[in-house]
């Protein structure tokens, strides 16, 4: 992951040295997303007919030298996109196939306290990805930063080599294609918990991918002194980051207790009206965006692990795998619209220097939000009071 965050983090300077416009920072952030979508079903199906370790391996290669080609060869819109395509794709290959080769390894009684360790592993490593990319920047560089960040992916690479065992495939085997995504398209109750974390991928990786710009809006409107005002936007953003992984897990407690269809509306719908409020306070006193950032950073990854359980009580047994591989092609589609979304909004609005361009652009992530809270509630009158 220590690549995850690279050009989001330097979005200013790269809009600086290559005249980026927002729209154009906003697809090289999401392409990578896109690469993510065209990889992801095929490569997770994958893994039931062949070895993960391979499918993994494989993947964190192109992890590590689509970060090392970045730093060598990106110098504008095109260069960067590929790269970044090519990132998304090494990500596809090694999330999801990593967490399948992680269970295929280890006992039933251990796997549910694993797959939680690993997803939180993800928002650790995109937390660690903002800060060393922000610090490598400064002293070194942006090449520096993405070609030592290539170190992260390498370094995976020989773990999983040394560490995992090669298993050899199941004998049962699927019987369907290996994209045929039918059964789960059918199953009404699934493809709205995947519609409502497609709606939560854009808020997310919308807000993730322009937050270090947006702080570093609100610093320059500051007067001088004013507390936070010097400090470094990168450093704050991974502390955001952060916070959302104690919220994703407590959320998802909660939601057993109470059920998981009010819990989601509560939440959801707090996202959104925080998100407005956010957009239109960039330029109050910075210890107030301080204080919504942070709120923010819990609500819009607080509803992650109570869509994502409830996706999997939803699907038929026989048809996990396949679900799986739904849920990520069509959630991650949100990943890769909410970076540009954001950035055409600002273009459209006057700019990232406007401060109503940021309300604006922050209201549309929160219509979209509500927009997968109403597949959540149209699916709630069929969900038992505890599910």
């Amino acid at each position: 992951m220590a690549a995850f965050a690279t050009f989001p983090t330097l979005i200013p300077g790269f809009q600086e040295e290559w005249g980026l416009s927002n729209t154009e920072a906003g697809w090289i952030s999401g392409i990578y997303f896109g690469g993510y979508v065209a990889a992801v079903a095929i490569l997770t199906a994958l893994t039931d007919r062949v070895d993960p370790k391979r499918v993994y391996l494989v993947s964190m290669a192109i992890s590590t030298l689509s970060a090392a080609g970045f730093a060598i060869a990106a110098s504008g819109v095109r260069s960067a996109s590929f790269w970044r395509l090519m990132q998304g794709i090494g990500l596809a290959g090694t999330y999801m196939p990593g967490l399948k080769a992680l269970t295929d390894a280890l006992p039933n009684r251990l796997q549910s306290r694993a797959v939680a360790f690993y997803t939180a592993s993800f928002g650790i490593g995109a937390s660690l990805s903002i800060y060393l990319s922000g610090i490598l920047d400064a002293v070194m560089g942006w090449q520096s930063a993405f070609g030592l960040c290539a170190l992260g992916p390498l370094t995976g690479f020989v773990l999983a080599a040394i560490v995992l065992k090669a298993r050899p495939p199941r004998d049962d085997k699927p019987t369907t294609r290996l994209l045929d995504l039918r059964p789960a398209l059918t199953n009404r109750r699934a493809l709205g918990f995947t519609i409502a974390y497609s709606a939560h991928n854009v808020e997310l990786f919308g807000f993730r991918s322009w937050l270090v710009v947006f702080l570093a809006f609100s610093q320059a409107h500051q007067i001088p002194g004013t507390v936070g005002a010097a400090w470094s936007a990168a450093t704050i953003a991974a502390v955001v980051n952060l916070f959302g992984l104690p919220s994703s897990v407590i959320t998802n407690e909660i939601a057993q207790r109470f059920g998981r269809y009010s819990t989601l509306v509560f939440v959801m719908t707090l996202s959104a009206l925080t998100a407005i409020v956010l957009g239109f306070s960039g330029t109050a006193p910075f210890w107030v965006v301080l204080v919504i950032v942070g709120v923010y950073g819990v609500t819009t990854t607080a509803d992650s692990a109570t869509i994502t359980t409830g996706l999997v009580a939803a699907a038929e047994p026989r048809y996990l795998g396949t679900t799986m591989a739904m849920h990520s092609l069509i959630g991650f589609v949100g990943a890769f619209v909410g970076p540009i979304v954001f950035g055409i909004v600002l273009d459209l609005a006057g700019g990232e220097m406007v401060g109503h361009a940021w309300g604006l652009a922050f209201t549309v992530m929160a219509v979209i939000v509500m927009m997968g809270l109403l597949a959540v509630m149209r699916i709630g009158r069929d969900l038992k009071p505890q599910v």
